[in-house]
């Protein structure tokens, strides 16, 4: 099990962030302390604190996800 620390800041980031998980044919997690959602689920991805950093789990590969979570990691954050 793989596991990335993402921030989504904006909608249009949730948003890419389901069509990008949607393309994977393997089960993506993505949770907040004890809110666990199903990642290819936009209401779901919404609902979501997006102020936070947010934990993406998931056991495949798929080199475009896995660019775009490197694109989103938390790690690359700057302050603003």
């Amino acid at each position: 099990m793989k596991q990335k620390r993402i921030f989504l800041p904006t909608i249009e980031d949730a948003k890419k962030f389901v069509a990008a998980a949607s393309q994977c044919d393997f089960e993506i997690d993505i949770f907040y302390n004890r809110i666990i959602i199903d990642a290819k689920s936009i209401l779901g991805v919404l609902s979501l604190d997006l102020t936070r950093v947010l934990t993406v789990e998931y056991d495949g590969e798929n080199k475009e996800f896995e660019a775009f979570l490197e694109k989103k990691s938390a790690s690359r954050r700057t302050a603003a």
